[in-house]
């Protein structure tokens, strides 16, 4: 396996090929070479271009003069392209005249928060920064995500940066790239950022448990990283603030996984935090995703807080602090956490889009209209708080939770997670819950030579139609995204996929025969589509 690398002869890219690059509000690529079919794409010329672009769009906007010398942090999370593409991302903004600090192995959240704290000694504020991870996708897939003190960047900033990304390259020569290493007009400095990020999330629990030292003081708290970026959470932050942390695990970094997935959505994933937690008969275990962006728990029991259990937990920890509030969620979330908000705790659910990015900016579209949000969050383990500057960090969900355990226990109200399990009591869940991806096949004569996305518009267009003869289904009152129906106790969504020529339908039911007649109503109704591939849900159906 060889992690790419420029060659004598660079290969011919256009803005589509770069284009081709861009994920919603960041960029992924293959950087390393090995598996079949998946040849490299995000080549050190390339990151280099895609930094230098970075580099050109941050002046502009900043409206730097030539007098101003902008900084950016660069780190990245445990993949095994990490260093080549940190080091050429480097060259590209230090090429343009900016100074670059490496932070080295750091976590997503980290990287925004670099351009929000102050202190001289680690180089901050930082008027940029860039995180080089692919979030939980395999070891040979790498890209970058993209920060300024507003946030991230947001789709149409990606599409302009890769645009001028493409222009840049194409100036490139394979000689002035070779002797191009190590001439800048921009430094390159070092700076240990992440300890300045830790110490901030204890310094969060210790406030919230009244300034008790080690108000996590004989909780026994095991951590997951997956082998990704996350690891630093029991040495840094649980074991300060009093935890025990034995029985933690894949905690070293890693880029080739080799344990699971690090991802909270993983059933394999999942399965391995549980059983560390039961094993060890610890109070709390969290998992990570490799960057940190994103995490859920497993409580005493083996119960676990994720999807919408983890909403439902927030929602709570959340109401108690702004009661009435609105809790902004992605489409996929079920009937039964809507009732959970809207009833139980007195909140307001608001159902969204699917993609973090969506639901953030709702929440913040929400308060500038004002209506009152302090919370979004999506079924994934994305969660964003208003009070954290509507960063989407796994770490500050996981600190919110612990600062419930801390203050329960200094207020007397018992020790160990059953506070938070107390806390979702009421929460109802579907006895059967399924998602399905319905293909379409792009190259089918029934697109007649139209894109995926007008296909499957079209597909939703005529599935909402027939919705309207069947009196056992209604169409739901307010939705967002694609077509949403309940009926038969339960619900179905279809929508179109952000990304992909895909239309994934997610199906809730009290009982298999229920999700089964769902099911039956989609197919009934998406029949005449020849290019889309229902055979994932025609096998649910007969094998139900």
């Amino acid at each position: 396996m060889a992690v790419a690398s420029s060659t004598t002869v660079l290969p011919s890219l256009d803005k589509v090929d770069f284009l081709k690059l861009q994920n919603g509000s960041d960029i992924r690529g293959v950087a390393v070479a090995g598996v079949e079919g998946e040849p490299v794409n995000l080549t050190e010329p390339v990151a280099e271009a895609i930094a230098a672009a970075f580099a050109a769009w941050l002046v502009e906007n900043k409206k730097a003069d030539a007098s101003q010398r902008l900084k950016v942090s660069v780190g990245h999370d445990s993949r095994i392209s990490a260093q080549t593409l940190q080091d050429a991302i480097s060259r590209g903004i230090a090429g343009s005249g900016l100074d670059v600090v490496q932070y080295g192995l750091a976590s997503t959240p980290a990287m925004f928060n670099s351009t929000l704290t102050e202190d001289d000694v680690f180089l901050c504020p930082v008027d940029g920064s860039i995180m080089i991870t692919a979030s939980h996708l395999p070891y040979n897939r790498n890209g970058f995500k993209f920060f300024t003190n507003d946030g991230g960047l947001g789709k149409a900033d990606i599409k302009d940066i890769l645009e001028r990304a493409a222009d840049i390259y194409n100036k490139f020569t394979a000689e002035g790239l070779g002797t191009s290493k190590g001439k800048f007009s921009g430094s390159i400095q070092k700076a240990d950022y992440m300890s300045v990020y830790t110490s901030d999330l204890v310094k969060a629990v210790r406030k919230a448990a009244g300034n008790i030292e080690k108000p996590l003081e004989g909780f026994h708290i095991v951590v997951d990283a997956g082998n990704g970026a996350g690891g630093f959470f029991a040495a840094k932050v649980l074991e300060p603030l009093g935890a025990v942390t034995i029985g933690s695990q894949f905690l070293e970094p890693d880029g080739l996984f080799p344990n699971h997935i690090p991802n909270p959505e993983d059933k394999t994933a999942m399965k391995a935090i549980t059983k560390a937690v039961l094993d060890n008969k610890a109070d709390l275990g969290i998992i990570f995703d490799t960057d940190v962006d994103r995490s859920a728990a497993v409580d005493s029991t083996g119960h676990e807080f994720n999807r919408n259990r983890l909403i439902a937990l927030m929602s709570a920890i959340v109401l108690e602090e702004h009661p009435g509030t609105t809790i902004v969620t992605d489409s996929v979330t079920s009937d039964g956490l809507t009732t959970f908000i809207e009833k139980k705790l007195g909140g307001k659910h608001h159902r969204f889009k699917r993609g973090y990015k969506n639901v953030i900016d709702e929440a913040i579209r929400l308060n500038s209209i004002g209506e009152e949000s302090h919370l979004a969050i999506e079924t994934s383990g994305h969660g964003a708080l208003k009070e954290n500057n509507w960063l989407d960090d796994g770490a500050y969900l996981m600190v919110k939770i612990l600062n419930k355990l801390a203050s329960a226990r200094a207020s007397g109200l018992g020790s160990g997670s059953k506070v938070l399990t107390d806390l979702v009591e009421g929460l109802e869940e579907p006895a059967v819950a399924i998602e399905l991806r319905l293909k379409i096949n792009q190259n089918d004569p029934d697109l007649k030579g139209g894109s995926f996305r007008d296909y499957g518009e079209a597909v939703l267009k005529h599935l909402e139609n027939s919705m309207d003869s069947d009196p056992k289904l209604q169409k739901a009152p307010v939705n967002y995204e694609g077509v949403r129906v309940s009926g038969f106790g339960g619900w179905f969504l279809l929508r179109l996929s952000l990304h992909d020529p895909v239309l994934p339908l997610n199906i809730e039911a009290p009982r298999n025969d229920d999700a089964v007649k769902l099911g039956l109503a989609v197919l009934a109704a998406v029949k005449e589509f020849s290019a889309l591939d229902t055979s994932a849900l025609d096998k649910f159906v007969q094998a139900s």
